[in-house]
């Protein structure tokens, strides 16, 4: 069956259209585009009136940079609500959006789902020349326009290597447009640099494995930015503090041939030279 419209994809995944509402964010909203332009979308969606998710189970958002045309972003389960009070704002929301809690609306708990991950990014619908009507049912019929291959990216090189946490999950999870980097991240081992950019706080680690870079900075990115470290747990506890303020970077590229030992050897001088011990940084050993 050909696809034509959005709906003839939800159909196809399992989704029925009647319990999935459609959002529609603009890069051209100022509110948006600073949530988004720190990794923030999802925290930004859950922020709704009290009544917005009655009737829906799924919320599938889309981004629309100008015009009517939209490109699928993601599909969230909603697992229920609560009153907006300051207290369960998300950490690291822009002030703009941050002042608009209290208690006035409502908090929804959104939860990923991978149903649509193979069209996340790629799939363009049109929205139709009702733009301000920025959420609509899941029925209301939404050509698709374009589904769109994404383009492999190129490796920038280990002394290039400077991510942002929010970049650090896109390579991470999207080992398609990032095989090259997958490639280049998992041959080798390295002495690595994490800097809060808000604070200055800096933490300094090693690789030593057979997945190498990629597979530890793979556990950073799927533990919120902590990678299970104690100091940084402790670091990324605090209110004031959160992972998308974190930059990972690489200090020294080392061969996987080297021992354990002598990738530990290398790891202190660097925590030497960088102090980054505590009381001057997160590392606590």
């Amino acid at each position: 069956m050909a696809i034509l419209n959005f709906s003839d994809v939800l159909h196809n995944v399992g989704l029925d259209p009647k319990k999935v509402k459609l959002i529609r964010h603009a890069l051209s909203d100022p509110g948006f585009r600073a949530c988004y332009d720190v990794g923030m979308t999802l925290e930004y969606t859950k922020h709704q009136g009290m009544g917005f998710s009655k009737g829906y189970d799924y919320w599938v958002i889309f981004i629309s940079d100008s015009g009517t045309y939209a490109r699928l972003h993601s599909c969230c389960r909603v697992n229920g609500s609560e009153p907006d009070t300051p207290d369960v704002c998300p950490v690291g929301l822009p002030e703009c959006e941050a002042e608009g809690y209290r208690g006035n609306d409502a908090f929804f708990h959104l939860e990923y789902v991978d149903l649509l991950k193979e069209y996340e990014g790629k799939l363009v619908i049109d929205w139709g020349k009702s733009t301000r009507m920025w959420h609509q049912k899941g029925t209301t019929e939404k050509p698709i326009v374009a589904i769109q291959p994404k383009n492999e990216k190129s490796f920038v090189g280990f002394e290039n290597l400077i991510l942002s946490f929010d970049e650090l999950k896109e390579v991470i999870e999207n080992d398609t447009d990032y095989k090259l980097w997958h490639a280049a991240m998992s041959a080798v081992n390295a002495i690595y640099l994490i800097v809060d950019t808000k604070t200055g706080a800096r933490y300094v680690g090693s690789t030593y494995g057979y997945d190498g870079l990629l597979g530890r900075w793979s556990v950073y990115a799927a533990a919120d930015g902590h990678g299970n470290n104690k100091g940084l747990i402790s670091h990324l506890k605090s209110k004031r503090n959160s992972c998308h303020n974190l930059q990972f970077s690489v200090l020294q590229v080392l061969s996987k041939s080297l021992t354990d030992k002598q990738i530990i050897d290398a790891e202190t001088l660097w925590k030497k030279k960088l102090l980054t011990y505590e009381p001057f940084g997160l590392n606590q050993n």
